[in-house]
C-alpha cells in the first residue's frame, strides 16, 4: 500500500494545497477514467447520430455486463442512470399507483434528505405516511439498527428505503440482516446504496433487495453522471424511468436506455472505472481506506476530547466526528464554518447538523494520508480556541 497517499495523488487533478477530505460527496475522478471519457466523447462528436444510435447501446451492455460481475448481478438486471436519486424516483414514482392513504413508507432518521423528500413528495401525493424509524447517534452496535427496523415495521408498511451507508453519519447498516426483515412480509425494499458501490463488497443475488441502487461516480471513481439501478426480475414490468419517452412499455432495459437526448459518456466510462479500481487494488484500496478512517477519527476525537460515534465495525471509508464541545447549531452556522475551513484552512469536507448538534464528516481516499486530518485538527483547534 505504500503507492498510496501523496504518492498517488498525482493521478488525480485535485488542487495540491488543498486537504481534500469529502470524496464522500460527489467523488473525484481520476486522470485515466476522464482520458477514456474525453475519448469517447470525441468520437460521438465526429458521428454523432452513428454513435448514438449504433454504437453506444452495444458498448452501455458491455460496461453492464463488466459493473455486473462486479457487484454480483446479471447485465439483464440493471440499468445505468444519472445518480442514486434518480434510481429512487424511478422506483418510488413507479410503485406510487399502488399506495393508498394511510399506508405508511419506512425509513430511518438517517436516510439521505433527498430520499426523505421523494418518500415525502409520494405521500403528499397518496396520501400515505412517512415513518422514520429513529436510531441513535452515538450508536454501539449494527443491532441497535435492526431493532428499530424490526419495530418500525407495521401491517400498513408497503414500502421501505434503506441505507447501505448513511450520508449525514457514516454508517454501515447491516442489511443482510435488514433485507430479510421486510421480504418475510412481502414488503418491497430498496436499498439506497450511494456510497457502498466501490467502498464495500456488494453482492446483488447475496442481498435479495427488491431494488438497489449505487452511483459509480462516488467510490468507483467513474465520472458524474453515472449511477446503476438493480431490479428484480419480478419487479421489472412495474418500473419505468422518471422520464418518459419513445420506449415506453416496451421493456425494463429499453426504457432505461433511452430517456430523452444525453450524454452517455459517463456511463460509457464505468468500463474505465473498473480497470482503474482494479489496477489500484480493489481489496488494497478498501483496506487503506478503511484502516486510514479509524485511525484519523480516533486521532481527532481524542484531540478534540469527543467520543466516539459508532464501532469500528460500523465504519467504511467514511467516518463522523463530533466537534469540540459537540456544540448544537444552525444549518446556517454550519455554512459558515465549512466555507471557514474552505477558504482560510484549505480544507474541503462537510459540515453536518444532527439532531441539533454538529460534526464533520471524513472522506478516507487512497489520495489522502494522516497530515491531511492533522491540518483539519488544527484548523478546529483555532476556530474554537
Amino acid at each position: 500500500m505504500s503507492q498510496f497517499g501523496k504518492e498517488i495523488r498525482k493521478r488525480w487533478l485535485l488542487d495540491e494545497d488543498v486537504a481534500f477530505m469529502n470524496h464522500g460527496s460527489f467523488g473525484a475522478c481520476p486522470r485515466d477514467v476522464l482520458v477514456a471519457q474525453s475519448e469517447w466523447r470525441n468520437k460521438m462528436e465526429r458521428q454523432l447520430v452513428k454513435f448514438i444510435t449504433v454504437e453506444a447501446p452495444p458498448a452501455t451492455t458491455d460496461a453492464l455486463t463488466r459493473l455486473g460481475e462486479f457487484i454480483g448481478a446479471k447485465e439483464k438486471d440493471i440499468v445505468f442512470v444519472d445518480n442514486a436519486t434518480t434510481a429512487v424516483n424511478a422506483v418510488v414514482r413507479s410503485l406510487m399507483p399502488k399506495f393508498k392513504p394511510g399506508d405508511e413508507l419506512f425509513t430511518t432518521t438517517h436516510v439521505y434528505g433527498a430520499m426523505r423528500k421523494t418518500l415525502h413528495y409520494a405521500a403528499d401525493v397518496t396520501g400515505a405516511k412517512v415513518v422514520e424509524g429513529v436510531v441513535p447517534f452515538p450508536i454501539e452496535s449494527p443491532d441497535q439498527v435492526v431493532e428499530v427496523v424490526k419495530k418500525g415495521i407495521t401491517d400498513k408498511t408497503k414500502f421501505a428505503i434503506i441505507d447501505h451507508i448513511t450520508s449525514p453519519t457514516a454508517l454501515v447498516y447491516p442489511i443482510e440482516k435488514i433485507i430479510p426483515l421486510f421480504k418475510e412480509r412481502g414488503i418491497p425494499v430498496m436499498i439506497d446504496g450511494a456510497h457502498a458501490l466501490g467502498m464495500l463488497d456488494i453482492n446483488m443475488t447475496k442481498y435479495g433487495a427488491d431494488f438497489y441502487t449505487g452511483n459509480c461516480h462516488k467510490w468507483l471513481y467513474a465520472p458524474k453522471g453515472s449511477a446503476f439501478l438493480y431490479v428484480d426480475p419480478k419487479h421489472q414490468k412495474d418500473i419505468h424511468p422518471t422520464n418518459i419517452s419513445h420506449n415506453y412499455m416496451t421493456g425494463f432495459k429499453p426504457e432505461f436506455e433511452w430517456v430523452g437526448t444525453h450524454d452517455p459518456t459517463a456511463w460509457l466510462s464505468v468500463s474505465a472505472a473498473l480497470a482503474f479500481i482494479k489496477e489500484i487494488g480493489v481489496d488494497e484500496m478498501r483496506r487503506y481506506g478503511h484502516t486510514l478512517a479509524i485511525e484519523a477519527r480516533n486521532m481527532l476525537a481524542r484531540s478534540w476530547g469527543t467520543k466516539l460515534l459508532a464501532p469500528e465495525n460500523m465504519i467504511g471509508m467514511l467516518a463522523t466526528v463530533a466537534l469540540p464541545g459537540n456544540p448544537t447549531d444552525t444549518d446556517k452556522h454550519t455554512a459558515t464554518l465549512h466555507d471557514r475551513l474552505r477558504d482560510e484552512f484549505h480544507c474541503e469536507l462537510p459540515v453536518i447538523v444532527m439532531d441539533g448538534h454538529t460534526y464533520v464528516r471524513i472522506s478516507c481516499q487512497v489520495y489522502n494520508d494522516m497530515s491531511d486530518y492533522e491540518r483539519l485538527d488544527a484548523a478546529i483547534k483555532r476556530i474554537y480556541a
